[in-house]
């Protein structure tokens, strides 16, 4: 199993020196860089490398505590600059446990080529090995592109990187939110229960009857799940978003006039579709220059 470097490259329209600061100054790094939740430097002897610790939230209390040391370099020639970094930690729970990278400065006419290429070794074996090609690898790869354009957004547009992430999460939670109710309202209720209501509101809506409404139910199940899908898969949300603006009222509507009893049942039609409709409203205001990672320049010219 061959082990690629991490390669992420980006053009971010700012000075140096504003670059630098923001990528080497810890309150300023750990605000925009995705992969670290804390970074102190320690005490710094003249022409040594500069120390630091850091810290990785994972969640349910935890976080992996690692240690680094960095080391920045000038190249008049250029004007370019380098930052080379060495990282590991002591933590049998991580799956890194020792690597070598460097961040690259280099100016190009109106803007700087921001890059970064790292590598590290892993624990726990062939199995460690195995999970970080398969999962790990490519999560930390997306997570430094998605950091690096974070980052382009905050020097280039002046919007904090806290705010960016959050309407970030928003806009994926929302997604998901979306692609699971499509699908389980599809599959559970009218595929594998073929819910009696489901057969009755139909039957009264369209005037049908027998194997016709249930004909007519797994259909409707089916366009469900496959919407649910198109949520994961297209990239346009915010079209699904005002698709939705239409049909929860719609929906709603049928429902009232297929079975007004049904508007007393706890969670009802109407309490649902208007609470899915609100989150509607919410991800269509939200959803627009969200940060992605596909920003970003993940392989080196002439390099596959």
């Amino acid at each position: 199993m061959k082990r690629k470097p991490i390669y992420v490259e980006i053009a971010i329209e700012a000075e140096m020196d504003k670059l630098w600061e923001a990528t080497q100054t810890p309150e300023q790094h750990e605000q925009w860089d995705l992969r670290f939740s804390s970074i102190t430097y320690l005490p710094k002897q003249e022409n040594e490398p500069q120390y630091f610790e850091y810290k990785t939230n994972i969640g349910f209390g935890l976080n992996i505590a690692g240690w680094g040391k960095s080391v920045g370099t000038f190249h008049a020639k250029d004007d370019s600059r380098t930052s080379s970094l060495h990282f590991g930690t002591d933590q049998a729970i991580s799956i890194i446990r020792e690597g070598k990278g460097y961040w690259k400065y280099k100016p190009e006419q109106n803007e700087i080529k921001f890059l970064t290429q790292y590598d590290y070794e892993t624990n726990f074996g062939a199995i460690g090995r195995f999970l970080d090609h398969l999962i790990f690898r490519p999560l930390i790869g997306w997570a430094t592109a998605l950091s690096f354009d974070v980052l382009k957004r905050w020097l280039e547009e002046g919007e904090s990187p806290i705010s960016q992430y959050r309407r970030f999460f928003s806009y994926w939670m929302i997604t998901f939110l979306f692609a699971f109710v499509w699908i389980y309202q599809g599959l559970v209720p009218k595929l594998i229960m073929m819910h009696p209501e489901e057969v009755s509101m139909t039957s009264s809506l369209l005037s049908t009857s027998g194997s016709e409404a249930y004909s007519l139910v797994a259909t409707i199940g089916m366009a469900e799940i496959i919407f649910g899908f198109i949520w994961l898969l297209y990239h346009h949300k915010k079209r699904l978003l005002k698709i939705q603006l239409y049909l929860f009222p719609l929906l709603t509507l049928s429902a009232i006039m297929a079975e007004p009893t049904s508007m007393s049942h706890p969670f009802n039609p109407i309490t649902f579709n208007i609470t899915l409709f609100v989150l509607s409203i919410i991800g269509f205001f939200t959803s627009h220059d969200i940060p992605t990672a596909k920003s970003c320049k993940r392989t080196r010219k002439g390099v596959k």
